[in-house]
């Protein structure tokens, strides 16, 4: 059936008008259920693809002018070709088409065939006299998978801290828990939040999934002794300082302060430019900036701008608003020390982070570290102030209305303009995989639905007045698997929640792996109950939790329950949510019973039910999957009952701001994690699961 929206629907111009620029006029929030667009949802999403829909006579015109431009279009602006397959854009293409194709190696060819993997310019010539210049990517058919099964753990980076950390984890202890988990414990890789550059000012928004760039890490994770000018600096009383940032997390309870630990790294990082580089060091310092180029200039230029101006270029003086004006240019020479800065400290940071990528190879993990890619950026960060043109204005991207919440979200991130990536040859998209490669052994893409359509919120307008805008989801995984076979790196896409019919097939056949959580995996076409573990999918990270869900102790013992009861957060009684709450862990216990994953059990199958002992159980079933990744959420290695993030809160709850802690509420260091005996128990599990025959 056809529901209205929350206006009057579109017109028939207006929607073949919508349809022919990727603009949806309805969605399917349950598979036996459509509801139509409004108009107005329709109309803000054209105009922020440039076209003027805004009354019936505009629309008619665009829409005249859009069919005639395809009408007589040779071809796309990007063309997608696999390697070893046919190319239907250009076998469509009138009989004695001549063809002239520029290979990024600097070849040319009359042929497509054995082209090289890349992305290349062609040149095509009909017949007619009719001409297209156009981007051709020629990628694998696909992506990298892991080699073998392996099990990892799963950390947000802040929260793990040691007895060396500056008041918040940094890369230090990345580097160190990779090495160790790697040689010591036999895991194949460590995920990671994203560690993206995020927006400076007081307080900072501690959201990783909200940065300014995403092309370049935060140095707020910097270990500042890492830096080799830290031995012959003079640092004074900065050490002494970030002992009491740590003291104030570790002994007394208090939550992690990025501010202060910004404030005392970068005035350590400061002193640090004070050190002359040794030659070789100068030597790969010129290296990273004129392999970055560009994008590290705006990147360094907007942090600079930043001190002086304010973190939100929208309030700027108009001239500083355009990276490439006049003023911008007389602005940055003014501040090129403190562009130099910056970039300095994007150098440091991406150094740092390949040592910790390095130090999880050489310490036996067939993957390493899996870094996580945010779904877009802060609209007054950096990225969207360097890259605008890209960037659909007056939009916001979220999510439509739907059996979890009615009233849909609205992320606060700018959408890329899909007409504008295809222009380019996705040169953005292409950088910022390049980007994050340099130093990942995988990449996780969070919303990795995102790739084919996203739900576009007009500025000002409640998410329910949102519409779906595509995006070219053949040419977005094309360059995924380019870059990601270059570097050699596996792709996880977070697929959990409602995915249109048809993406994960398409990504499965593309090679990126999805993420099954345990709780979520249920006969949902059937009797509903938990999906028996050779029911599950292969290509997968199968997890029992994440950093968007309750740890796996409190979801056993109901203390998910009970903290969002304090927080104001159930929309139904509390002992109706209890019940349901320990009705899903039942079901879950009863089936792990049945299986016999309870060590040491009794004739029933239960041991003495430990919380302990269920932890292993839900992971003995994960293992018991056929799923090529298993990870393990760190927290739960030691009973923490605290979600990093709880969803639906802003400042009632710390979101994004507390360090690993063990069952009873005590912040635990990496140094006591490590002689964890529950931690060693449960590792114990995971091993034997991956490490036997089959």
């Amino acid at each position: 059936m056809t529901v209205p929206g929350p206006a009057e629907p579109p017109s028939e111009d207006l929607s073949r008008l919508a349809e022919l620029h990727g603009v949806a006029t309805s969605y399917s929030p349950s598979p036996d259920r459509t509801v139509a667009a409004s108009a107005g949802a329709v109309v803000a999403a054209l105009a922020a693809l440039g076209v003027d829909a805004g009354t019936p006579e505009a629309a008619r015109t665009a829409l005249a002018a859009r069919e005639g431009e395809l009408a007589g279009r040779l071809l796309p602006p990007t063309v997608v070709c696999r390697s070893g397959a046919p190319c239907a854009a250009l076998d469509a293409l009138p009989d004695g088409t001549r063809l002239h194709i520029e290979t990024e190696q600097g070849e040319t060819s009359a042929s497509i065939e054995q082209l090289p993997p890349g992305v290349h310019r062609l040149t095509a010539t009909a017949p007619d006299g009719r001409t297209a210049r156009v981007h051709l990517v020629v990628a694998p058919a696909r992506l990298p998978t892991p080699a073998a099964r392996s099990y990892g753990l799963m950390v947000q980076v802040y929260s793990l801290l040691s007895r060396r950390s500056w008041g918040m984890g940094d890369l230090g202890d990345l580097e160190e828990l990779a090495a160790w988990a790697g040689r010591a414990l036999g895991a194949g890789f460590v995920q990671v939040n994203p560690l993206h550059a995020a927006v400076p000012g007081a307080p900072t928004d501690p959201s990783p999934y909200r940065p300014s760039s995403r092309r370049f890490p935060d140095p707020v994770y910097l270990r500042v002794e890492g830096v080799p000018e830290f031995a012959y600096a003079e640092p004074g009383q900065l050490p002494e300082k970030a002992a009491l940032l740590r003291e104030a997390v570790l002994e007394k309870g208090e939550l992690i302060d990025r501010d202060a630990v910004w404030e005392v790294k970068r005035e350590a990082l400061e002193l640090l430019r004070e050190v002359p580089l040794g030659p070789g060091r100068r030597a790969a310092y010129a290296d990273f900036l004129a392999e970055q180029g560009q994008a590290l200039e705006d990147h360094a230029t907007w942090y600079a701008l930043a001190e002086v101006h304010g973190a939100d270029w929208h309030r700027w003086p108009a001239g500083l608003r355009d990276p490439r004006s006049p003023e911008t240019a007389r602005a940055r020479a003014e501040l090129m020390d403190r562009v130099d800065f910056h970039c300095r400290l994007a150098w440091l940071t991406d150094t740092q982070l390949t040592a910790a990528q390095r130090a999880a190879r050489e310490a036996g993990m067939p993957i390493g570290i899996v870094h996580d890619l945010a779904v877009g950026v802060h609209p007054a960060g950096a990225d969207a102030w360097a890259q605008q043109e890209y960037f659909a204005s007056g939009m916001s991207v979220g999510a439509p209305p739907d059996a979890f919440n009615s009233l849909g979200q609205d992320w606060g991130l700018p959408p890329w303009r899909p007409d504008r990536l295809a222009a380019s040859g996705y040169a953005p998209y292409r950088r910022l995989l390049r980007a994050l490669f340099r130093y990942a052994g995988a990449l996780r893409i969070d919303h990795v639905m995102g790739l084919f359509r996203l739900w576009w919120v007009p500025q000002g307008r409640p998410p329910t007045e949102g519409t779906y805008v595509r995006y070219d989801g053949e040419a977005m995984l094309a360059i995924l698997a380019l870059e990601a076979s270059r570097a050699g790196a596996v792709v996880i896409g977070e697929d959990l929640g409602t995915v249109e019919p048809g993406v994960r097939e398409a990504l499965q056949e593309c090679g990126v792996l999805g993420t099954s959580v345990l709780w979520f995996e249920r006969d949902w076409e059937g009797n509903g109950r938990p999906l028996a573990p050779d029911r599950w999918r292969a290509d997968c990270l199968a997890t029992a939790t994440t950093h968007d869900l309750p740890p796996t102790a409190a979801r056993l013992s109901g203390d998910h329950v009970e903290l969002r009861d304090r927080l104001g957060l159930l929309t139904r009684p509390l002992a109706q949510e209890r019940a349901e709450a320990a009705a899903d862990v039942g079901e879950w216990l009863a089936l792990l019973t049945r299986l016999g994953l309870f060590e040491g059990a009794d004739e029933g199958g239960r041991p003495g039910s430990t919380e302990e002992a269920e932890i292993q159980a839900l992971h003995r079933f994960l293992l018991r999957t056929p799923a090529r990744m298993v990870g393990v959420w760190l927290p739960d290695t030691v009973g923490d009952r605290r979600p990093q993030n709880l969803p639906g809160t802003w400042d009632q709850y710390p979101n994004w701001r507390l360090p690993v802690a063990d069952a009873d509420g005590r912040p635990i260091t990496l140094e006591e994690l490590a002689a964890s005996p529950r931690l060693h128990a449960l590792i114990e599990v995971l091993k034997a699961g991956t490490q036997a025959p089959g």
